[in-house]
């Protein structure tokens, strides 16, 4: 067991939790990059490790953006989105993808503390909502904010200012939980409380600096919460 994590805050002035989703709640980043890499090599295109990695916490509206800056404008982007989705969501469909450690636990202690939860995704609904079903987090969360609901994504604000409201509170009073520098990012510009739970990605240097906090797991974090219950 790793040792107690200490915050800045205590449990107490968590009134509410904003979840990330792939890379937190679900061991899903792994698969997305072999699924692209899967994607490209069908089409017989290039693909580099590192593009899949500097997507990581964008949004779909972004990652276009990112792809051509690494392997040139004419790059068939929408192509590769189709196919990367065709292989993906036959994934989803058949549960290759599990939870990460730690879920279920700290699910367990915010119910017990009545702490309620929603999550701000990057993906949009249509793809989001399958994918927590097949896992049986959709009917444990207390609404969702997606990527394509939002003008802006992560690292700007907007989604979890939204999720904030989504919950009825202040953004001030929420942890929001996030595995990617994109996402934490965005959400140190809402002004949440905010805890990185690294997974592909470790802190970047702008965010090691600020002094985020990071966990190991999200067991830490169940555990840091249970203090309310003590």
């Amino acid at each position: 067991m790793s040792p107690p994590l200490h915050l800045p805050f205590s449990p107490a002035q968590i009134q509410g939790v904003i979840f990330d989703m792939d890379g937190l709640l679900l061991d899903s980043e792994r698969v997305a990059l072999a699924t692209v890499a899967e994607a490209a090599t069908e089409l017989g295109l290039p693909w580099r490790p590192e593009v899949g990695l500097a997507m990581v916490g964008l949004n779909s509206n972004d990652g276009p953006a990112v792809i051509r800056q690494h392997l040139g404008e004419d790059y068939p982007v929408a192509e590769l989105y189709e196919a990367f989705g065709r292989i993906y969501e036959a994934a989803i469909a058949a549960g290759r993808i599990p939870l990460k450690g730690g879920v279920t636990e700290l699910f367990d202690v915010l119910d017990g503390l009545a702490i309620r939860r929603v999550v701000a995704t990057s993906t949009r609904r249509s793809r989001a909502e399958p994918k927590l079903a097949a896992v049986g987090l959709l009917s444990r969360v207390h609404g969702m904010v997606c990527g394509d609901e939002v003008s802006r994504g992560k690292p700007a604000p907007d989604i979890f200012l939204a999720a904030a409201e989504r919950l009825g509170l202040p953004v001030g009073h929420c942890l929001v939980l996030e595995d990617s520098n994109a996402g934490v990012r965005g959400a140190l510009a809402a002004g949440a409380r905010v805890v990185m739970v690294p997974d592909l990605l470790q802190p970047a240097a702008d965010l090691r600096a600020a002094a985020v906090p990071v966990a190991g797991s999200l067991h830490d974090i169940a555990r840091f919460l249970e203090g309310r219950l003590s």
